[in-house]
């Protein structure tokens, strides 16, 4: 069956960094004609979409990580990454990556999510 699996998680000191990867498991699965997102959940607040990337390298990112974030894709892995720099404590949140098929409106393949912890 097919899954997204997460990694790269962890505890970092505030200014630091870390790089989450997102890959797919169970299945062959490309990534070249699908949007993969990076959404995060901090506790007690609503999911939000932190950046995306489609299978032509366009980008997207939410205000709140602009220059900070940036988000890449080796579709021969086939992988995305999320290089996650000058890190914050209000960045904390469980990381799950996501895929939007072509004709898709949503989200609709989702991986567990990876904990990242940003400490003052």
């Amino acid at each position: 069956q097919l899954q997204l699996v997460e990694s790269g998680g962890g505890l970092v000191q505030a200014g630091g960094s870390l790089r989450l990867s997102c890959a797919p498991s169970g299945s062959i699965f490309s990534f070249n004609y699908v949007t993969v997102g990076w959404h995060r959940q901090a506790p007690g607040k609503q999911r939000e979409l932190v950046a995306t990337i489609a299978g032509d390298s366009t980008t997207t990112y939410a205000d709140s990580v602009k220059g900070r974030f940036t988000i890449s894709s080796d579709l021969a892995k086939p992988a995305v990454f999320l290089e996650m720099n000058s890190l914050k404590p209000e960045d904390t949140g469980v990381y799950y990556c996501a895929v939007r098929r072509q004709f898709d409106a949503s989200f609709t393949l989702w991986g567990q999510g990876t904990q990242v912890t940003v400490s003052s």
